[in-house]
């Protein structure tokens, strides 16, 4: 997919801060420093559309990103960095579950891995929360660029077994790499069908809602 027009929305702490709008939402989450800004750079087509740091744990609210007025990339805290006070990654947490639970224009979550090493506690965490609230999920495999190809079937196993994601598993596995723009076509043909999915749910609950009206 070609993106004509990307754009920093806003930035967004708090609910009444998130933008008005029904467009469907993909999130990017992963630990700090695991790539998440160069590879939604890489995904839209733009060097600098998110803003990255040589710092951990620099991204502390959530980042809004419209792209051709049919959908939102939301960057959200990186999790994992040791130095980050108790209290912040708290306010993080906090800050994550209320989107999840209140947003409903989340269409799913690209759950960003270094697919270097095996995934953290951190990481299985993650995924454990966003399976327990049902959000549909796409595993993007970074920085795939650095290990060799004939490694890559090893390391991918290694990302399955410790998720619990079996081979049939609908969970699309894929290697990245935003400097060789590697699993670009892979990752946009998962987060379409994503967006799909949301446009065809929010569709039927609209004639729902119609038909009620009607009805009264």
């Amino acid at each position: 997919m070609k993106i004509k027009h990307a754009e920093y929305l806003r930035t967004a702490v708090y609910e009444e801060q998130f933008p008005h709008s029904d467009l469907p939402e993909i999130v990017f989450s992963g630990r700090s420093n695991v790539g998440k800004s160069s590879l939604i750079n890489m995904m839209v087509g733009r060097k600098k559309l998110a803003y990255f740091s040589q710092k951990p744990g620099k991204t502390q609210t959530l980042n809004f990103y419209k792209l051709d007025e049919a959908l939102m990339f939301v960057d959200i805290p990186g999790y994992g960095y040791a130095k980050v006070p108790k209290k912040q990654k708290d306010a993080f947490a906090q800050m994550i579950a209320m989107y999840f639970e209140k947003r409903a224009e989340c269409a799913g979550v690209c759950l960003l891995l270094d697919i270097r090493h095996k995934p953290t506690q951190d990481d299985i965490q993650m995924f454990e929360f966003l399976s327990f609230y049902e959000i549909p999920l796409i595993i993007l495999c970074t920085k795939a660029d650095k290990i060799s190809r004939n490694k890559l079937p090893q390391h991918l196993k290694a990302v399955r077994l410790a998720l619990g994601i079996t081979v049939d598993s609908d969970i699309p596995l894929i290697p990245t790499s935003a400097e060789k723009a590697t699993g670009k076509t892979e990752a946009w043909s998962a987060i379409l069908k994503l967006t799909d999915a949301y446009k065809q749910n929010r569709k039927q609950k609209m004639q729902i809602v119609e038909e009620e009206a009607v009805e009264e």
